[in-house]
């Protein structure tokens, strides 16, 4: 999958949530949450975060749990210019992350970058879905 996110320090263990059985799933696959403890892939600009998928899941192989991270730090890929301490989200079905907006709902936001990123570069990012409080006061 291109632009997958990349584990690179674990800080906590993936945790189970359900899935579709005739879904998908690639490995480092940045998820939405569609409800409660359940992942799809992220096909939107600042889904509700899920995490990132730990591992692959094969469409209609029978399984509806897969683990996700939900802490971590990553390297993922920017969509847009993105500086260091950003509030990251969810671009949308291309696995890309962009610079929240600063309306973006806490539990919209996937994470804060670790350093500075133009368009299409890599970057570190610290996973921490709705670290973006500030939004909701």
């Amino acid at each position: 999958m291109a632009n997958e996110a990349v584990l690179i320090i674990q800080t906590g263990l993936p945790i189970p949530f359900t899935v579709a059985n005739g879904t998908g799933i690639e490995k480092g696959a940045l998820l939405k949450m569609t409800d409660l403890m359940t992942a799809a892939a992220s096909d939107g600009a600042e889904d509700n975060v899920a995490g990132i998928a730990a591992s692959e899941k094969i469409a209609s192989d029978g399984k509806v749990r897969l683990g996700v991270y939900r802490e971590g730090i990553f390297k993922v890929t920017a969509s847009g210019a993105i500086n260091v301490g950003d509030t990251v989200a969810l671009k949308g079905s291309a696995n890309l992350v962009i610079a929240a907006t600063a309306t973006a709902l806490g539990g919209e936001t996937l994470g804060i970058a670790l350093e500075t990123a133009a368009e299409a570069e890599t970057f570190l990012m610290e996973l921490r879905p709705g670290c973006n409080m500030q939004a909701l006061s």
